[in-house]
């Protein structure tokens, strides 16, 4: 967990003598709620769907219909 905002939501800006606009002034990295999770997420749906159709996967390209992959993107 990360020290607190002294202030409102300044959308950026850092406010002098707001303890957490001063830990990011000094290099802490900005907390991200749910981003990396999307990422990690989207990226193993990509690889989970290309093994699917890789040449020793249970499928090869144009074996299997639509169906197969339908809703995944």
């Amino acid at each position: 967990m990360t020290t607190k905002h002294s202030h409102k939501p300044n959308f950026g800006k850092k406010v002098d003598g707001c303890p957490r606009c001063d830990e990011l002034k000094a290099g802490a990295e900005p907390v991200s709620w749910n981003v990396r999770h999307e990422v990690r997420l989207d990226e193993q749906r990509r690889r989970s769907i290309n093994a699917h159709f890789a040449a020793n996967g249970p499928h090869v390209r144009g074996e299997c219909g639509p169906v197969c992959t339908f809703g995944d993107w």
